[in-house]
């Protein structure tokens, strides 16, 4: 989960090797700050290690960033909280959130069962062994549902892939590639269909400007829940 996170991060441009610290509940915090070309502000992140990374505009001060962050200690320590809570062993009963339902898993011998789906466990990793099969369910049908999409709004799409990305629901490139989380398929169909034409109204508005909004209210209208459904829900799945 991040603070502040725009919808398209590309790769920061360089690294600061010194680390710093912040106080977070009274504990020291390492915090390592990247600087970012096309940053516009400062953005947080909070690692699985209960870390900290701080992005920030080329042109900014450390030192500013350092005090954004330190101002930010109260939602740090609920992410770190919450980092916590999700790196505890998936077991009989855990919940999964699957097209926006939560599902219990049932554990039987080497089986898992997920909704309607039964999922083979090889090894001990109930966790990985999940989310690995949803992602190749992501795999199967997303592209085919976004060039449905593309299709039936007129967008013209060069190939669609999907990543395991930990920042991001999607992206677009100007070679007309989409990108898309697999975590989409954990999402309700409603918002899965928001975020990708969100991101093939990028192929015509590269921008987030008034105009952008403008088309994607045009092909989705109920874009603001499906935004909101994103903000209270969103950080559950990263």
């Amino acid at each position: 989960m991040q603070l502040r996170l725009p919808w398209d991060v590309p790769a920061p441009h360089s690294s600061l090797g010194r680390e710093h610290r912040i106080t977070v509940a009274g504990v020291p915090v390492a915090v390592h700050i990247v600087r970012h070309r096309r940053a516009r502000r400062c953005i947080l992140r909070v690692e699985a290690d209960g870390g900290v990374r701080l992005t920030v505009p080329r042109r900014a001060s450390v030192a500013a960033g350092l005090r954004f962050a330190a101002g930010q200690a109260e939602w740090i320590a609920r992410e770190r909280r919450r980092r916590s809570e999700q790196a505890r062993p998936w077991t009989d009963g855990t919940l999964v959130l699957v097209r926006g339902e939560a599902v219990p898993l049932r554990l039987a011998g080497r089986t898992i069962r997920c909704g309607n789906h039964d999922i083979t466990l090889e090894g001990d990793d109930v966790r990985r062994a999940v989310q690995m099969h949803w992602r190749a369910v992501a795999e199967a049908e997303l592209p085919a549902r976004c060039h449905e999409l593309a299709e039936g709004f007129g967008f013209a799409v060069h190939r669609v892939a999907v990543r395991n990305q930990r920042s991001r629901w999607g992206a677009c490139s100007p070679r007309g590639i989409i990108t898309l989380n697999w975590r989409l398929i954990q999402m309700p169909p409603v918002v899965s269909d928001y975020v990708i034409l969100h991101e093939l109204t990028h192929l015509h508005q590269p921008n987030h400007s008034v105009r952008f909004w403008r088309a994607v209210e045009r092909v989705c209208p109920a874009w603001r829940d499906a935004e909101r459904w994103l903000r209270q829900n969103g950080r559950h799945l990263l």
